[in-house]
């Protein structure tokens, strides 16, 4: 009766080792650098933690694997794994001098490396200029591998971790450290290494994913299987953005005020192509059925042009101007706070040494910041003005023309005005006004915007300052009061000379123009029943002529 029990008791302990051994080989035993942040790191409990380590978790629960990640010295990891104590890293950069030995799965992730040097030391444009210098590098990793083949006359300096190559060339000892870009951002930031930096831009863009000993494609499979339902899912891109995604965005805040500014500037010109598009389709529609009444029917259509484009220019200007408004009362505002806060920021800055600022060193952004909104400011202002002419372009009501206007008193004044433009862009201005003139009915200061485009647009055509500009006030054949700007400037192509009071017309668009001066002052002129003709050669300079009806006075 004793040796059948015997019997059963042996065979059930050598059956729960068995199954203990098999429960043991069925845990994959998966290596990590243990200071490889924001892939890989041991955190403050103690605990593998980390975009790999996380990716590996998440593979294990959809693959159904039991794992156990150990995270240490690097080239230790990698003898492990060389020695059979481990089965797999979790995150190794593909090469083919370490294809040899290893099988790689799909990338998880592309690792950039940087060259970081102490702050002064002059841009590094390649590997071979670090020929003749203390180079430190991680034992063991990409960069090690790759100078032991390429060394190039650099001397090695090797450590564990990427956080003792910066902390080594922080304390001013050595030339460079050749670290992977993420985790040397991530760790200067970390340890608060303000005297090191980049020294030239991210290379190498490496494959970064699972390694195995060559030849273990079974357990290689299962994690690249796992990979690829994870990314098909989402699941890797979740993992990826909330450990890398801070690092690769960040910048600077105030780029979004400036792509309101930029887009509202595009929806403008998108809106305004496409009404000058319908506009002069049905402009040649008109013209190609009336052709026996051209000149009448040309001034109809000039009309209906004006009231159709008026409509839909004053709606688009309106809901521009709003946005626009609140930016300028908020710029300065603004400006004014960081100027208040920089004697602060300075301070902080002499006292504790550099810091970040939005993302990015405080040496480097108060030289950048007052700029940017100076130019944000300047780029609003611009907005502001593109929209005053609009809306001048596109009003309905008439200006009270009642007003006895001196032509001689309008022209000095708006020489006065742009008397800076002028003398920045000809030596040789002449003015000359003719005695005796006769007033003439209408709005001065609309004349004086006239004539300030007149002025300016012949500033504008000027190729040399040696080039001259006159200007004249005179009485014609037939009594009428005339204003002439003439200039020696580049001239106007023939075919151009009939489009020059087209809304949106300008051959400056590389140079900001808008093509709206001219179609203002003609509607303006119009509106004063006067006329503007233009007599112009290329390479001859051009001649503007103002025309408009004086006081009737009659006689004693």
């Amino acid at each position: 009766m004793h040796k059948p029990l015997l019997k059963l008791l042996c065979g059930a302990v050598i059956g729960w080792l068995l199954s203990a051994s098999v429960a043991a080989a069925e845990k994959i035993r998966v290596g990590g650098d243990h200071n490889y942040p924001p892939y890989e790191f041991i955190n403050e409990d103690g605990q593998p933690d980390g975009y790999n380590t996380e990716l590996t978790l998440a593979i294990a629960e959809v693959m159904g694997m039991e794992v156990e990640i150990e995270l240490g010295h690097w080239d230790l990891m990698r003898n492990r794994l060389e020695q059979g104590e481990l089965d797999t890293l979790q995150g190794m950069i593909y090469s083919e001098q370490r294809s040899h030995q290893y099988d790689f799965s799909p990338a998880h992730a592309l690792i950039h490396q940087s060259i970081f040097a102490r702050k002064g030391t002059p841009r590094v444009e390649s590997l071979d200029e670090l020929a003749g210098h203390e180079v430190i590098v991680q034992q063991g990793g990409i960069m090690h591998d790759y100078l032991l083949k390429n060394r190039g006359g650099a001397t090695l300096i090797l450590v564990d971790t990427h956080a003792s190559a910066l902390r080594l060339l922080a304390s001013g000892q050595h030339d460079y450290a050749l670290v992977a870009n993420l985790p040397g951002l991530y760790l200067g930031r970390e340890l608060e290494l303000s005297n090191i930096v980049p020294v030239g831009k991210p290379f190498g863009a490496q494959s970064y994913g699972y390694s195995v000993l060559k030849g273990n494609t079974e357990l290689l499979a299962q994690f690249s299987e796992g990979l690829a339902i994870l990314k098909n899912t989402g699941r890797q891109q979740a993992i990826y953005d909330k450990w890398l995604g801070p690092l690769e965005q960040s910048g600077l805040p105030w780029n979004k005020i400036g792509q309101v500014t930029l887009w509202a500037s595009l929806l403008l010109l998108l809106v305004l192509g496409g009404i000058m598009f319908w506009n002069r389709m049905l402009t040649r529609e008109v013209s190609r059925r009336t052709e026996e009444l051209k000149l009448q029917q040309q001034q109809l259509i000039q009309a209906d042009k004006m009231t159709s484009l008026g409509i839909l220019v004053s709606g688009v200007a309106h809901e521009i101007n709003n946005p626009s408004s609140l930016l300028l009362l908020n710029l300065p505002v603004f400006r004014e706070v960081y100027q208040d806060a920089e004697e602060i920021l300075e301070a902080h800055y002499q006292t504790h040494g550099d810091f970040y600022l939005g993302g990015l060193p405080y040496s480097r952004m108060r030289d950048e910041i007052p700029p940017m909104l100076e130019d944000m400011l300047s780029g609003t202002q611009r907005i502001r003005r593109i929209v005053d002419d609009l809306r001048d372009f596109a009003r309905q009501s008439p200006s009270d023309l009642s007003e006895q206007v001196d032509l001689n008193e309008v022209v000095a004044t708006a020489i006065r005005l742009v008397d800076n433009t002028i003398r920045h862009s000809s030596d040789h201005f002449s003015v000359e006004y003719a005695r005796n003139l006769p007033l003439f009915c209408g709005n001065a200061q609309r004349i004086e915007q006239v004539v300030i485009n007149l002025i300016v647009n012949a500033c504008q055509s000027l190729e040399s300052s040696e080039q001259a500009i006159r200007v004249k006030t005179l009485r014609d054949d037939q009594g009428r009061l005339c204003l002439e700007v003439s200039d020696e400037g580049r001239g106007i192509e023939a075919e151009n000379l009939a489009r020059l009071s087209d809304p949106f017309f300008t051959t400056r668009r590389e140079e900001g123009g808008t093509g709206l001066g001219l179609s203002v002052s003609n509607s303006i002129v119009q509106e004063h029943g006067g006329e503007l003709r233009y007599d112009s050669a290329p390479g001859e300079g051009t001649r503007v002529r103002l025309t408009l009806k004086p006081i009737q006075t009659g006689s004693s």
